[in-house]
């Protein structure tokens, strides 16, 4: 890793949500070892108690605690302004919960029982692409339209016929995706690789829930979409229709 990427890690502050002591003092070692702070918190009361103590870079959030329960804790969270981005960890029994927390706005998720590696590269994916949004220069010009579709990258909001659509920072990401390449096919990897900022074989169904939640705030008929695509056995498009770059 460049020294410029250790020192950005090293500024980083995570919260790990898990009651299970072995497993957290397990990602707290490895993760002070790039991170500047990193606390604990063994069941769901103190996970929001400190949740909403401070600015956190990350929270890692197992689903099953004593208490609120993680799902609980991450519909909270993202009923708040602030945005921070979440990791689940979850049981492999637990697909439903796995694609709840999804649809509710967690950013990834890791199975239990899981390879520290693994999370570790999840945890890098993420900062990289925080860090990569928060050092993009600013194009305060850049309004893109679709139909009734707008999108206002200086302000990150979504309008569709001119009532706003609250979309969290992934699915915003993803959108944009999209309108900036109208007409072109991807395949689940490639939305992986540019908008979640790494690839993994057997992890598309995460693509699949976001379009999913997306289609369900700015598709007039989700059941039948407009904009948003399948192409079978490919991938996802955005119908180009009117697609357009206004100053």
């Amino acid at each position: 890793m460049k020294r410029n990427d250790v020192t950005a890690l090293m500024r980083r502050n995570v919260l790990i949500v898990e009651d299970e002591q072995d497993i957290a003092e397990l990602l707290a070692l490895h993760l002070r070892d790039i991170c500047e702070r990193v606390e604990i918190a063994a069941d769901g009361h103190e996970a929001l108690r400190l949740a909403f103590a401070r600015n956190w870079d990350l929270i890692i959030l197992d689903l099953c605690l004593p208490g609120p329960g993680g799902l609980d804790i991450c519909r909270a969270l993202r009923g708040e302004q602030r945005y921070v981005p979440i990791l689940m960890l979850t049981s492999k029994s637990s697909e439903l919960d796995r694609v709840l927390g999804l649809e509710i706005g967690a950013d990834d998720y890791v199975t239990k029982p899981f390879s520290v590696s693994e999370l570790m590269a999840r945890v890098r994916a993420i900062f990289r692409r925080v860090e990569s949004l928060r050092s993009r220069p600013a194009r305060n010009d850049e309004t893109l339209c679709v139909g009734g579709l707008t999108i206002d990258a200086a302000s990150r909001s979504v309008s569709v016929h001119g009532q706003p659509v609250e979309l969290t920072a992934r699915e915003f990401d993803l959108l944009r995706h999209f309108v900036r390449h109208p007409g072109r096919v991807f395949r689940r990897a490639q939305l992986l690789d540019s908008v979640w900022g790494y690839g993994h074989d057997g992890y598309e169904h995460t693509v699949n829930s976001h379009i999913n939640r997306l289609r369900s705030k700015i598709e007039p008929d989700p059941a039948h979409p407009a904009y948003i695509v399948t192409v079978w056995g490919v991938g996802y498009k955005l119908e180009p229709g009117t697609a357009v770059t206004n100053p």
